[in-house]
């Protein structure tokens, strides 16, 4: 239960934080870039796995009777 207690009072306060980095211009740069780094990094993560499915797609399935 402490540790629970913990984690939650780590999650709010890097909440709090965000929020008040925000508010500053240079904060609000960094977090910005941030953001785009994240989504380039998901964007190509999306990538691979549609194109994993794809070819995983293609490729005989193989049936054990």
């Amino acid at each position: 239960m402490k540790t629970l207690l913990w984690f939650l009072i780590g999650i709010i306060g890097g909440f709090v934080a965000a929020h008040f980095l925000n508010k500053d211009p240079r904060g609000h740069d960094l977090l910005a870039e941030v953001d785009a780094r994240i989504g380039s990094f998901t964007g190509l993560i999306s990538d691979a796995f549609r194109e994993q499915e794809a070819r995983l797609g293609a490729a005989p399935v193989e049936r054990r009777d």
